[in-house]
């Protein structure tokens, strides 16, 4: 999960948290790309406009890795088009249950 608002991430955690899932966090790309190097997760969940490293970057630097170019990314954006390299996009402000939909679509593909 992926976000730099400490508020936004406290709550996502909390939601998927609360479906059954495990959650690791980062406050932007950087911290996130370095934690997804060291143990690629199942789902990667990011904003797209944060400092440091904003979702786009994270993306591409995500898909042109081999090692973490399957990794499936759920982009949660106010600006779809942003986030055209995601396999799934969540408008912003979002809906729990549709957050939640497009993960599990995402993590029963079976991507990784």
């Amino acid at each position: 999960m992926v976000d730099d608002e400490p508020d936004q991430r406290f709550l996502l955690r909390r939601l998927f948290e609360r479906a059954g899932h495990e959650v690791t966090d980062a406050g932007d790309g950087a911290a996130a790309l370095r934690m997804v190097r060291e143990r690629a997760p199942d789902l990667v969940v990011t904003d797209m406009m944060m400092p440091v490293m904003d979702g786009v970057e994270l993306i591409r630097c995500l898909r042109s890795e081999p090692a973490t170019a399957q990794v499936s990314i759920l982009a949660v954006s106010g600006d779809g088009h942003l986030a055209g390299a995601a396999d799934a996009v969540v408008p912003k402000p979002y809906d729990r249950h549709h957050l939640l939909t497009a993960a599990d679509a995402l993590l029963r593909r079976g991507v990784v």
